[in-house]
């Protein structure tokens, strides 16, 4: 077995080792975390728990000194088994490759980590391990806004719950306009159309007909102007969120692959959800609609 293929199924640290710079970091490591948890795209794999194993290398900027023993002067072991359980807990995914993603941008967001390597396999699939391996680091990392003192903040989006009469208002494109105005990105969310749908009598699959509706009448917003761009994973809505882009949310698979989602069916119910998971700054409501009680996020109406 050539060197190149030993270290391609060596342990993360050292493949760390292996790719470090000449003045190398400090590292910290969790190694065969193993979870039980729903994950694949295969219906299959629906429903049905899997041993999934991580092993994670973290390059950390060195330690102030002196330590005095502290455990805030470090990046702690928790943050990476608290960052695994997190994402996890967030929604139910079909794609290692996603979960490695997000797992990495979340251990990156600490400010000790500068590069990790996430290592990703199922136990169970076979007599055989199937897994993904990444390697990111904070200089690949999408940009978040910097202060003045070069320290960095979470972006936080408008949400905005649209009725039928404000998508098909003739100043939407100025309403639009005022919303940009603000500098924050922007995730637009509608409601049903004024047109029949099918009654299945079910509440799990009338749940369904509902939410695709509701991704109909997305469409029908994003015909009305080019900044409205319908965008349906939390992979493509973070990125666009990052770049401070418009974003109209079609619902049916955040929803349903939350692993603690919405009970309701109500549009304004699951757009306010939205707005909580993506701890948006305020939810802003266009149209004659009530609103539910007891929100984390402030409230207001057009």
């Amino acid at each position: 077995m050539t060197s190149d293929i030993r270290l391609a199924f060596a342990h993360p640290e050292e493949r760390a080792l292996a790719s470090a710079s000449a003045d190398p970091r400090d590292r910290i490591s969790l190694r065969d975390h193993v979870v039980e948890v729903d994950i694949g795209a295969f219906q299959k794999e629906r429903g049905h728990r899997q041993r999934v194993m991580f092993n994670v290398v973290v390059e950390v900027r060195p330690a102030p000194q002196p330590l005095n023993d502290d455990v805030d002067r470090i990046l702690s072991y928790d943050r990476i088994t608290e960052s695994i359980a997190a994402e996890l807990a967030a929604e139910r995914l079909n794609l290692l490759e996603t979960l490695a993603e997000r797992l990495a941008e979340r251990i990156l967001a600490e400010p000790q980590a500068m590069r990790v390597f996430v290592r990703i396999e199922k136990l169970d699939v076979g007599p055989y391990k199937l897994g993904v391996e990444i390697v990111r680091s904070r200089a690949e990392a999408a940009l978040k806004v910097v202060g003045q003192d070069g320290s960095e903040a979470a972006l936080h989006p408008l949400v905005v719950f649209l009725d039928n009469a404000a998508i098909a208002a003739p100043d939407l494109s100025a309403r639009l306009d005022v919303l940009q105005a603000e500098g924050r990105p922007v995730i637009l969310t509608v409601g049903l159309p004024d047109l029949p749908r099918p009654e299945t009598g079910h509440r799990p699959t009338q749940r369904r007909v509902d939410l695709l509706a509701i991704e109909q009448n997305a469409w029908v917003l994003g015909a009305r102007d080019p900044r409205c761009v319908v965008m349906a994973t939390r992979t493509e809505i973070d990125w666009a969120v990052k770049r401070g882009q418009m974003v109209v949310w079609a619902p049916s698979k955040l929803v349903l692959d939350a692993v603690d989602g919405p009970q309701s069916r109500e549009p304004v119910a699951l757009a306010l959800w939205l707005a909580e998971v993506m701890a948006a700054e305020r939810f802003v409501v266009h149209g004659d609609v009530t609103l539910p009680a007891g929100s984390r996020v402030r409230v207001e109406r057009a």
